[in-house]
């Protein structure tokens, strides 16, 4: 044992979590293995769960101690070895590469406008769809996803590519029960989106616009790191916006009294922060370590498999009151939803923008009495990624 380990105390185990309990509501479990300690180990996982807001946060921070490039990483095996899997400089260098494409001079000239009138079109298809519609997948889903098509510059799909591609890379990525027919799904996806990529790589250096592709394609990246970093933003770029506004639609929904503040208020902002700390649509990502240390006093040995659950510390209640609570008024302390450090979401811009400014006011603006469906209540699920599957909901 190194010097910075004399003294911790070791890591206890927790071989009664399993995988489904985990999808179901990963939530009381957090809380149970956290009253005991702030890390556990889990066999069903195959990792050392870091569950404290400040461990996690010191992860975060010190990428040489806690490496993001992991041996046998899941999401290397499902898109590629992208930026999210690589420490400086690698990654800084292919993180620059996106340029300003993602940032807030670029989503006011290029991106708005498109939110806009995607938000016209998938609010007509909810209508259409009629009272009792699924809002998940008739309206959050296209939209984030037809969002993403046109950012990335991928002329030649359509949004309903993006979803499937988007949803089977990241069930690959938190594939840790190891199924085969999920390992291929994204296998096959993983092919379909290198095509796209390849398809459109000369047309986009030939005809730029503002999207990330034809960024990219101005770059030295090699093509191995475009697809890579495509497939990786694909993931997260697609459900991150899209379960917010699901998630932050069925909360307020759930509380009518924060619903009125937020619209007399206009606290749509309030309402989006609030609602990815309580279900973090990204609620764990893996870290190694590379030397034996010590983590929120306890002893971790080099080479160990972490699961950084950025979804138990938003709901630590050393940090954050009533944690398990929704609650727009709570005093505001940062919470983990877009990662930290080095690795902090480069689309957080863009979720804030599509959801906060355009999908949460017009939705309710232009759906009045927007409500739960009384007889089909939501469905939630996920602890690796985490959000709303289903939201029938009612208007008129």
């Amino acid at each position: 044992m190194t010097v910075e380990t004399m003294g911790a105390e070791p890591i206890p185990a927790a071989d009664w979590v399993t995988i489904p309990d985990l999808y179901a509501d990963p939530y009381p479990i957090y809380q149970q293995l956290r009253d005991i300690a702030p890390i556990h180990w889990v066999p069903a996982v195959n990792r050392y769960l870091v569950l404290g807001y400040d461990a996690c946060h010191t992860v975060e921070l010190d990428q040489k101690l806690f490496s993001a490039d992991e041996t046998g990483s899941l999401m290397k095996r499902s898109m590629g070895h992208s930026m999210l899997r690589k420490n400086d400089p690698e990654h800084n260098v292919e993180r620059k590469s996106y340029g300003a494409v993602l940032r807030p001079k670029a989503i006011k000239e290029h991106w708005n406008a498109a939110f806009a009138r995607n938000a016209t079109t998938y609010l007509a298809r909810l209508r259409d769809a009629g009272p009792g519609a699924d809002l998940m997948s008739e309206f959050a889903a296209p939209y984030a996803a037809e969002n993403l098509r046109i950012i990335l510059g991928l002329r030649n799909a359509g949004q309903e590519d993006l979803q499937r591609w988007s949803q089977t890379l990241i069930d690959g990525t938190g594939n840790y029960a190891d199924d085969p027919d999920v390992w291929a799904l994204a296998q096959r996806s993983s092919a379909e989106v290198d095509a796209a990529i390849d398809e459109m790589l000369p047309v986009l250096r030939a005809e730029p616009d503002a999207s990330l592709l034809s960024q990219l394609a101005g770059t030295a990246l090699p093509l191995e790191s475009v697809r890579a970093n495509l497939k990786m933003t694909i993931g997260g770029g697609l459900n991150e916006p899209r379960d917010a506004i699901a998630t932050t639609v069925w909360a307020l929904l759930s509380h009518p009294a924060q619903l009125a503040s937020v619209l007399a208020g206009q606290r749509w902002s309030d309402a989006f922060e609030e609602s990815i700390r309580w279900v973090a649509p990204i609620s764990m990502y893996p870290r190694e370590v590379t030397r034996d240390t010590e983590l929120a006093g306890m002893a971790v040995p080099r080479g160990a498999r972490l699961g950084v659950v950025v979804g138990a510390a938003n709901r630590d209640p050393a940090v954050f009151t009533d944690p398990e609570s929704y609650n727009i008024d709570r005093p505001k302390k940062p919470h983990l939803a877009f990662g930290g450090g080095n690795h902090f979401c480069a689309g957080a811009w863009v979720a804030r923008a599509s959801v906060v400014a355009v999908a949460l006011p017009r939705l309710f603006a232009e759906l009045p009495g927007l409500r739960l469906h009384p007889a089909s209540p939501a469905t939630v699920g996920g602890w690796v990624f985490r959000g709303v599957t289903r939201l029938p909901v009612r208007w008129g």
